[in-house]
């Protein structure tokens, strides 16, 4: 329907909580050795590139190269990466079903390394929800580029001042607002749900 309001979700840390804590926690006897780990060597940059369509063994394998003596809880980033999914985020899934009880176009940008996308796919079925997903592992850019929101824009026939894009990561809702989109930054699913009200997504 033309001019009808859509909303544009995030999916990691706003529908699914994924997070490399709820698998190395259990590796680590410090927590504080745990952190200077994710800080120092599989970095959130590191991650991103791979998100970003990098293949998985070979920026592990990269990795284990500049640090060895960390080779075996590197390589869990890709062996045991189902673990780092604990399930789905409290409440946001429900917010999404109502909005597709009600009709609300929707539709999902995610940061996704391809190769672990389909069965993150299996494991949360309500990702069939969406009228069209697009991953950046599969497009070879990621958020914050702005080609990455004006590819999704352009894929998913968007009007960027009527679609409400939801993600976790203010640097990533300040990119998208660049692009005209409607971006709020997600915190929890009770402030969503305000905000879904007073956008008129929701009684």
């Amino acid at each position: 329907m033309p001019g009808k309001r859509a909303v544009l979700f995030d999916l990691g840390g706003v529908l699914i909580d994924w997070n490399p804590r709820h698998l190395y926690r259990s590796l680590f006897a410090r927590e504080a050795d745990m952190e200077r780990f994710l800080a120092e060597v599989c970095d959130a940059r590191w991650n991103w590139e791979i998100d970003a369509g990098k293949p998985f063994l070979e920026a592990v394998r990269e990795r284990q190269l500049r640090f060895p003596q960390q080779a075996e809880l590197i390589g869990y980033w890709w062996s045991r990466w189902p673990e780092m999914l604990a399930g789905e985020i409290p409440g946001t899934v429900a917010l999404l079903e109502r909005l597709k009880v009600l009709g609300v176009p929707l539709y999902a940008l995610t940061n996704w390394s391809l190769e672990t996308f389909a069965m993150t796919r299996e494991r949360f079925p309500f990702l069939a929800w969406f009228e069209r997903i697009v991953v950046s592992g599969e497009e070879g850019m990621a958020k914050p580029d702005p080609r990455f929101f004006r590819l999704a824009i352009e894929r998913c026939a968007l009007d960027p001042e009527r679609t409400l894009f939801i993600d976790d990561n203010p640097e990533n809702v300040a990119a998208a607002r660049e692009q005209g989109l409607d971006a709020v930054r997600f915190t929890a699913a009770a402030p969503l749900a305000r905000t879904l009200a007073e956008r008129g997504l929701l009684d």
